[in-house]
């Protein structure tokens, strides 16, 4: 059975004091950032993230990881226009 895609939400990443408090979340759902950050640091994969999130797709994994990596590369005070 192939797995269905759905387009990846826009933003991204979402941060709401009525979800979680405030802390930044998959867009959609109440699943924090930070969450995907602390398997990744902790050596677990992305399939095992995603194992015990199942509401969040690895589109939105991957896409989430190069935001973050697009936004190391280029911080904020060092870009110009």
């Amino acid at each position: 059975m192939a797995e269905t895609r759905y387009p990846l939400p826009t933003p991204l990443v979402t941060v709401s004091d009525d979800w979680l408090g405030g802390e930044p979340c998959f867009t959609g759902r109440r699943v924090p950032v930070k969450a995907l950050f602390d398997y990744l640091k902790a050596g677990h994969s992305v399939d095992e993230f995603l194992s015990d999130y199942p509401s969040v797709s690895r589109e939105h994994v991957i896409a989430v990881i190069e935001l973050a990596n697009r936004s190391l590369a280029f911080p904020a005070g060092l870009l110009t226009t």
